[in-house]
């Protein structure tokens, strides 16, 4: 009792020192693992995992996977810069490929490692549909959710009792393995769904704020539902993504506000 309640307030503590809060969405998160570790470890999952691929380049569709990936970063940069939080993107090196694979998938590592695989190419069907995808990805790794998924994997452990406590690198790559096991279908589902919501929110904000259409995310997502049909489904509860239904409900909630960032985008 006496161990637990010492582990408790140091929870308690963690949590108030650790608490980063989202400048899109407002979000609040505990993340308290060193960011530039996590980076460094990301920057060379991504050199190994694009050595074992076959990266597409100087295609029309490598080349537009770039463009959009760029025009989503800009977008990021000139708004954490218009409210004086340039510095959480100092860790940020990006990097925007195309992996020549069948998977409906993309995902982006922290520090803006991204990879978009051709097989959602179809689904995506034109830049605003890749825009969609990339700005929610983007916005895995500009949210920190891989530092508060790490940092949760550390709480579980025991070894977040102090914030930012050193572990060893095995600790560290244990964990980091954990949330970011490249090459399988699992990228896509090592976030929660909170995580995913608000991937799908602020991704709505950013390609707002890149002169894409928000509107046109609906109809991708319609589109993603019927691709995936063809697999067993699991009821949301059971899911780390949301349902189809709620994921939608969400986006027109957010859309008013993503629709202002798009008129302003675009000089309206």
């Amino acid at each position: 009792m006496k161990i637990s309640g010492i582990l408790g307030v140091g929870a308690i503590s963690l949590a108030f020192i650790a608490c980063t809060t989202n400048p899109i969405t407002g979000r609040k998160s505990i993340q308290f693992a060193n960011s530039s570790e996590i980076a460094t470890m990301a920057a060379q999952e991504y050199k190994t995992t694009l050595a074992a691929a076959k990266v597409v380049k100087g295609t029309s569709q490598a080349n537009l996977v770039n463009s959009v990936g760029v025009k989503i970063k800009n977008a990021a940069n000139a708004y954490y810069a218009s409210i004086g939080r340039e510095q959480d993107l100092a860790n940020y090196n990006w990097e925007f490929n195309l992996i020549q694979e069948d998977q409906l998938n993309a995902w982006c590592m922290p520090g803006g490692k991204v990879a978009v695989y051709t097989g959602i190419l179809p689904v995506t069907k034109d830049e605003t549909g890749l825009a969609v995808v990339m700005g929610h990805e983007v916005s895995h790794a500009l949210a920190g959710h891989g530092n508060e998924r790490i940092s949760q994997g550390m709480i579980a452990q025991g070894l977040g009792q102090v914030a930012g406590a050193s572990i060893s690198n095995g600790q560290m790559n244990a964990i980091f393995q954990q949330v970011y096991p490249i090459g399988t279908q699992v990228t896509l589902l090592s976030y929660g769904r909170k995580q995913e919501l608000e991937a799908d929110q602020m991704g709505l904000y950013l390609m707002a704020m890149a002169g894409y259409d928000p509107q046109q995310s609906i109809p991708f997502w319609n589109r993603m539902e019927a691709a995936s049909s063809g697999a067993q489904k699991q009821p949301e509860f059971l899911s780390t993504h949301p349902g189809p239904g709620n994921r939608i409900a969400e986006l027109n909630k957010n859309m008013p506000k993503a629709m202002q960032y798009y008129n302003a985008a675009r000089g309206k």
